[in-house]
C-alpha cells in the first residue's frame, strides 16, 4: 500500500459521520462524466508497437506524501519507486527522465522551490516537459507562474488528477477535526518532523479564492490535463473519500474529482482508473482475480505515460 492509501485508510478507520456540514454543501447540480469532456475507456489497456520520443527531457513531479525512491530497509532491499515501472519504460524509449523529490507534505511554495532546484540541477540548461501527478501539478503551476526561475525553461505541463480546484475530502477532514483540535494536531505532527503546510492548501476554498486567482498560466507554456474516475471495491481504502467527493463534486478517482482535474487543454477522463492506478500502484492480485474470471485489464499505466510522451512529441515538444 502506498503512503496516500495508508493515510486514507487511517481516516477510514474512524466512524463515518453524516455529510451535513457547511463545507460540503454545493449550489449546483453534480455533473456526470459524460458532461465533463472526452472519456477514455480502453485506449491504454495495452502497449503499442511504437511511440514517438519528445525532443526535450520529461520531468516527473510527485504528489502529496510522495517521493522518488523510498528505502525502507536501507540498501538491503530494492527501493520502492513512486513511478513504478514508468521511469524505466520512458528511458527505454530514449526519453531523458528527470526525477524530482520535494518535501512530502510541505506547502506548495516550499515544494515548488525544491522542484525548481531539482530541475535546475538535473536539466543542465535544457528545456523540459513536466508530467505531474496529484499535488505535483500545483507545485509545477506555482513554480512556472510565480517563481519564474530564470534557469528553468518549461515547454509544457501535463497534470494527472491534480486538484486544481481543491478537494471536498480536504474540506471534510478539516471540518471533522474542527478549529479547536487543529492546532494540537499540527503541533503533534511538527514534533514528528512532519510538515503541515500542504493540507489547508488542498481545500476548495483556498484553491478557488487564493491560489488560482494568483497563479495564472504563463504565456509560452502549454498546459494539458487528465482526470480519472473509478468506483472503489468494498475493501478499498478510498471508499470513504470517494463517497465524500462524489456527493459534493461528482465523478472522481477516490481523492480528486474529474471537474477539479481539468486545467488547460483537457485530454480526457480515464474510466475505471483510481488515483493510485495512475502511478502504477495497481493491486496486482486484484487484476489477477479479475482476469481469471474472464475480464480484461482496461488500463496500463506504462502505456498511458508513453502515450503522453508520444503526444508531446507530436506537439513539437
Amino acid at each position: 500500500m502506498s503512503i496516500d492509501a495508508a493515510a486514507s485508510e487511517a481516516l477510514n478507520s474512524h466512524e463515518e459521520k453524516p455529510l451535513t456540514t457547511t463545507a460540503l454543501r454545493h449550489d449546483s447540480p453534480i455533473p456526470r462524466v459524460s458532461n465533463l469532456g472526452p472519456t477514455i475507456q480502453d485506449e491504454y489497456a495495452t502497449l503499442r508497437a511504437k511511440y514517438q520520443t519528445p525532443k526535450n527531457p520529461i520531468v516527473l513531479a510527485h504528489g502529496l506524501l510522495g517521493f522518488d525512491e523510498l528505502r525502507l530497509v536501507g540498501k538491503l532491499l530494492p527501493g520502492v519507486h513512486y513511478w513504478r515501472g514508468i521511469t524505466e519504460a520512458l528511458t527505454a524509449n530514449d526519453i531523458e527522465v528527470i526525477l524530482t523529490s520535494v518535501p512530502p507534505s510541505a506547502s506548495i511554495e516550499e515544494r515548488a522551490a525544491k522542484l525548481s532546484e531539482d530541475i535546475e540541477k538535473k536539466a543542465g540548461g535544457k528545456s523540459v516537459n513536466i508530467i505531474a501527478h496529484s499535488m505535483g501539478g500545483l507545485d509545477a503551476r506555482y513554480m512556472i507562474s510565480r517563481l519564474k526561475p530564470p534557469n528553468v525553461r518549461v515547454r509544457s505541463l501535463t497534470t494527472i488528477a491534480s486538484p486544481h480546484r481543491g478537494s471536498a475530502f480536504a474540506d471534510y477532514c478539516f471540518d471533522q477535526i474542527g478549529p479547536e483540535r487543529l492546532p494540537k494536531i499540527y503541533r503533534a505532527l511538527q514534533t514528528m518532523q512532519i510538515s503541515t503546510g500542504a493540507f489547508s492548501q488542498l481545500t476548495r476554498r483556498y484553491m478557488e479564492e487564493n491560489f488560482n486567482p494568483k497563479t495564472p498560466n504563463r504565456e509560452g507554456v502549454k498546459y494539458f490535463s487528465y482526470g480519472a474516475t473509478a468506483t472503489p471495491p468494498l475493501w478499498s481504502a478510498f471508499r470513504m473519500s470517494h463517497r465524500i467527493v462524489e456527493e459534493v463534486e461528482g465523478p472522481n478517482d477516490g481523492l480528486v474529482s474529474v471537474a477539479s482535474s481539468q486545467w488547460g487543454t483537457y485530454k480526457g477522463t480515464l474510466v475505471g482508473v483510481s488515483h493510485l492506478d495512475l502511478i502504477n500502484w495497481t493491486n496486482r492480485l486484484r487484476w489477477l482475480v479479475w482476469e481469471m474470471v474472464g475480464n480484461k485489464r482496461n488500463f496500463n499505466a506504462v502505456a498511458f505515460y508513453l502515450d503522453i510522451a508520444d503526444m508531446l512529441a507530436k506537439e513539437g515538444f
